[in-house]
């Protein structure tokens, strides 16, 4: 006896895959609007309890006395940012990019595997445990914090972001590029530095940019190895200020025209970073399309 098999008609099998389709299509679009509505809430709230300290005197004075704090600003903070952070970025640039082009490019075996694995490792630990690193092994020797230290320490947690992303970028340089340029009798190290980074320099930047984004919003690391200052510093070994341990401060202070200094600062940092995930986000996009 010969079984007999019914198949459904083909209108009612597309019908019930549109079906499944639009359903998960909906579901990822919910999902990522739940994902955005803690983002949207704590922008909008930064936003409205930070704009009313932003004024001249916010970014061009250092705090007032004790009478009329209102009167004051952070700009010590600012350019305690911008030397911490950008000595920060000078060492951790170079270190992540060639840390990438090993990885990618040479790294095969034991050694390669042990960098991979700290890298990942330094992702993912905790900012504080950095800051204490380096404040046992240069604020104790040195005897003094300073923006030197809190600019080691971000180093720790900056380079695994740009080491670990612009190996994934050099990755995916087409290999039909080395060996063409390799065919033509020029050197590995000729390709490498002017065939395969400039094509991945787009992914590169977006790399640099993601970990400039972390180190500013860090606070515990600079804590333990800036200290803070009240004053405009610009000697690298000495204590200095940033826009995050103002931020720590005026919210301990039961002074309510300090809190609105902090609530500006943190819109401050909140634009920064919100600024600087977009722009990479934008470039991300242009190297994509590049790369296809």
């Amino acid at each position: 006896m010969i079984a007999t098999v019914e198949i459904a008609p083909m209108g009612r099998l597309r019908a019930g895959r549109r079906w499944k389709d639009r359903a998960f299509t909906a579901f990822l679009w919910a999902c990522a609007f739940l994902a955005m509505v803690p983002l949207v809430l704590i922008s909008v709230y930064v936003v409205s309890r930070g704009w009313h300290a932003l004024s001249v005197n916010f970014f061009t004075k250092e705090p007032a006395g004790p009478l009329d704090p209102s009167a004051g600003g952070i700009a010590q903070s600012f350019v305690g940012t911008g030397l911490i952070v950008g000595m920060a970025t000078l060492f951790s640039v170079p270190l992540g990019i060639l840390t990438a082009i090993y990885l990618a490019e040479y790294g095969r075996g034991r050694f390669a595997g042990a960098v991979r694995l700290i890298a990942e490792v330094l992702l993912s630990t905790p900012s504080i445990v950095a800051g204490v690193f380096i404040w046992s092994l240069v604020v104790v020797a040195m005897g003094t914090f300073s923006a030197l230290a809190a600019a080691l320490a971000l180093t720790v947690l900056m380079w695994p972001v740009i080491a670990r992303a612009a190996e994934e970028i050099l990755r995916l340089v087409p290999q039909e590029l080395r060996e063409g340029a390799l065919a033509l009798g020029v050197p590995r190290w000729r390709v490498i530095l002017r065939v395969v980074v400039p094509t991945a320099g787009a992914g590169i930047l977006t790399a640099i940019m993601l970990a400039v984004a972390r180190g500013l919003g860090e606070t515990a690391p600079i804590l333990l190895t800036a200290l803070g200052n009240d004053f405009i510093n610009t000697n690298p070994l000495q204590p200095t200020d940033a826009v995050p341990l103002r931020v720590f401060a005026d919210a301990r202070t039961p002074v309510a025209a300090l809190h609105e200094l902090a609530w500006g600062g943190a819109l401050m940092l909140l634009v920064a970073v919100l600024g600087l995930s977009i722009a990479a986000r934008a470039v991300s996009s242009r190297q994509q399309k590049r790369m296809t």
